[in-house]
């Protein structure tokens, strides 16, 4: 199965409430690799590598997040994987 590479952009409150930490156990839980880190905006910019039915779950899950957090908005792109990943960290 091809990887495709998932990049989103989740606004809302979303630092401070373990996003990216819960984001990161999601993501290896499904398999995928890449990274979360916060911006200086508020928001969280998310990369995912991965097999689509794993990318598309993990897109579902950041439409919520974890129970402290509070999404008010998910842009995400698609594009082919590049492979630069091995795991998925927080930055």
């Amino acid at each position: 199965m091809s990887h495709q590479r998932l990049s989103m952009l989740i606004s809302g409150k979303v630092q401070g409430v373990f996003y990216r930490a819960s984001a990161a156990e999601k993501a290896s839980e499904l398999g995928v690799t890449g990274y979360a880190k916060n911006l200086p905006d508020g928001r969280v910019e998310l990369v995912a590598e991965g097999p689509q039915p794993a990318l598309d779950s993990l897109r579902q899950w950041c439409n919520d997040g974890p129970p402290a957090a509070d999404v008010d908005r998910v842009d995400a792109t698609e594009s082919p994987a590049t492979g630069e990943f091995t795991s998925f960290e927080t930055r």
